[in-house]
């Protein structure tokens, strides 16, 4: 099987990895498109030791799935947490945030960047034939932004700042707009203003935040200056969301954050079914995407999504299919 290897901070295209075999309960998957997304380039500078096939946004088709043979050949998106079943926090109801929990493409699992993945079919969610592969494949990162109102409920008349108009900013902003609030988004880039202009959204740039007016502030930039942006912007007794990861550490002043009542959030995955069902009520993601490459030039498309700017680059995989699988239509 091909797929792209990243290990001690080092891409590498591999034509010699083993296609996954699916245990109990588990679906082989055959990959149709994936994203780059923040958290893969952040991988790569060492956000978190992982060694495998990165990558965790995706829609497939399921090629095997032993215990359920009828849902082969669905299209399908996963959720990324494989929590343990039996851990407190599993036995709680929350289960991503297990203990032993793997994540796909993350930590201890492989993730997307590859012909085949293999998943859990309780992870699996089918994706409507009306929704392209090129919307469908938007679902994980939708629902991440989906999780910050199920986190904080935002009330009409509210005034919301997202700080970052990347990949996640942008569908942030998509997901939250229309709400009855005040939204802004800080936009460094011209194409990712043309994009907020386009949906109606109103952007500012970094001199136009006015410190402590806002009540809720989103961070999505990944950045420690984005980080310290959005803690000026909030008012006292205001609320934080962090919702990007980072390889570097960030200086906090928290003793501003004691004597201001802020609250800080942090903020990660979220609920597929609703992503799916944003994305069928005409929630198009789609102008978002900058690029397309085929997976022999994985390791382009990743220099690509890291240039200052960029919106969703996207890795189409062409596998053959394994032995014992017939082919796809």
């Amino acid at each position: 099987m091909r797929g792209l290897w990243l290990e001690d901070r080092q891409l590498r295209l591999r034509e010699d990895l083993p296609i996954p075999v699916p245990g109990p309960g588990e679906a082989l998957v055959r990959v149709r498109l994936a994203g780059i997304c923040a958290t893969d380039l952040e991988l790569r500078q060492g956000y978190y030791p992982f060694a495998g096939i990165p990558g965790h946004e995706f829609v497939g088709e399921i090629a095997t799935a032993p215990d359920q043979p009828e849902r082969r050949g669905e299209r399908v998106v996963g959720e990324i947490n494989l929590p343990c079943g039996h851990c407190a926090p599993c036995r709680a109801g929350r289960g991503n945030h297990c203990e032993r929990r793997r994540v796909l493409g993350i930590k201890d699992q492989n993730g997307a960047f590859a012909e085949y993945l293999v998943l859990p079919l309780a992870n699996l969610h089918a994706v409507p034939d009306t929704l392209p592969d090129e919307a469908a494949v938007f679902c994980e990162p939708l629902a991440a932004a989906l999780r910050i109102p199920e986190q904080r409920p935002i009330r009409a008349g509210e005034r919301v700042l997202i700080v970052g108009a990347g990949r996640l900013g942008q569908l942030i902003a998509l997901s939250l707009a229309g709400g009855g609030h005040k939204l802004q988004v800080v936009a460094r880039h011209p194409r990712q203003r043309a994009l907020l202009e386009a949906a109606g959204i109103p952007w500012i740039g970094e001199d136009g935040v006015t410190p402590g007016a806002w009540d809720l502030v989103i961070e999505a930039s990944g950045t420690p200056a984005g980080f310290e942006l959005a803690r000026r912007a909030l008012r006292a007794a205001g609320t934080l969301v962090l919702k990007s990861t980072y390889a570097r550490r960030a200086e906090i002043d928290l003793s501003r954050l004691v004597v201001d009542e802020i609250t800080l959030i942090g903020s990660r995955c979220g609920p597929f079914a609703t992503a799916l069902e944003r994305l069928q009520q005409g929630l198009d993601p789609r102008p978002l995407i900058e690029g397309r490459y085929p997976l022999a030039q994985a390791i382009t498309a990743f220099a690509a999504a890291a240039q200052p700017g960029a919106l969703k680059i996207l890795i189409t995989p062409e596998p053959q299919p394994p032995s014992g699988v017939s082919t796809w239509n």
